[in-house]
């Protein structure tokens, strides 16, 4: 078995863990952002993982753990919309864009480099409802997103301050976060409605993962 045949068939064992089914082309696209995000790192320091197995757990599985509720949000009526916030390299973005075309999805960045390389990620994977802005995401003009989400970007509190001009009026957000915060998620305004707080398995990563999901009270 070849390199890549073997990484396709790791990739679709890990989304079957986490009861995805995976089409064969999303597969192909993630990857392919893998090979991207590796050939460009060597330059531009994207992430600090670089073992190529490492990169598809603590990556590509982490990411996709989060699929299978987000489109149990999108089945009950939310916008197809997606605001990733302090993307880096793409994550969750990238990968929530290659598994679902039905979902517009934004990464947004201060670092330039790192937009461009979601843009880069975009044309070469062809995925037109992929978009990169290079900017820091307070100084966006007021959107509409109907799902705001962030990988290890702030604190919950800084998080929905931040982005809250950018939330659809019935939007929600969904933080990416490792234990259990009950720290900030105490440190938030009465405001803020932490409605489900959802604990989530990544195949093959020894570590606490969940996702705090947040309404306007």
């Amino acid at each position: 078995m070849s390199a890549a045949d073997h990484g396709r068939e790791a990739l679709q064992a890990d989304a079957a863990a986490l009861g995805l089914s995976l089409a064969p082309e999303a597969a192909d696209r993630l990857l392919a952002y893998l090979q991207l995000l590796a050939k460009w790192n060597a330059t531009y320091n994207l992430t600090a993982v670089r073992d190529p197995v490492l990169m598809r757990t603590q990556h590509l599985a982490d990411c996709l753990a989060v699929v299978p509720s987000l489109r149990r949000r999108s089945a009950a009526g939310r916008p197809a919309r997606i605001l990733d916030v302090g993307s880096g390299g793409g994550l969750p973005g990238v990968v929530l864009a290659s598994v679902d075309p039905a979902w517009d999805v934004t990464c947004v960045d201060a670092v330039g480099k790192k937009a461009a390389f979601v843009r880069q990620v975009a044309a070469e994977l062809t995925l037109p409802n992929l978009h990169a802005v290079h900017a820091r995401v307070e100084a966006l003009a007021p959107q509409s997103f109907g799902v705001v989400t962030a990988r290890a970007f702030a604190t919950l509190v800084d998080f929905t301050r931040l982005t809250r001009p950018l939330l659809a009026p019935d939007g929600v957000w969904m933080a990416m976060k490792g234990q259990r915060p009950e720290a900030e998620i105490a440190a938030l305004g009465q405001d803020i409605d932490v409605f489900h707080v959802e604990p989530l398995r990544v195949p093959g990563l020894d570590a606490e993962r969940c996702l705090v999901w947040m309404r306007v009270r």
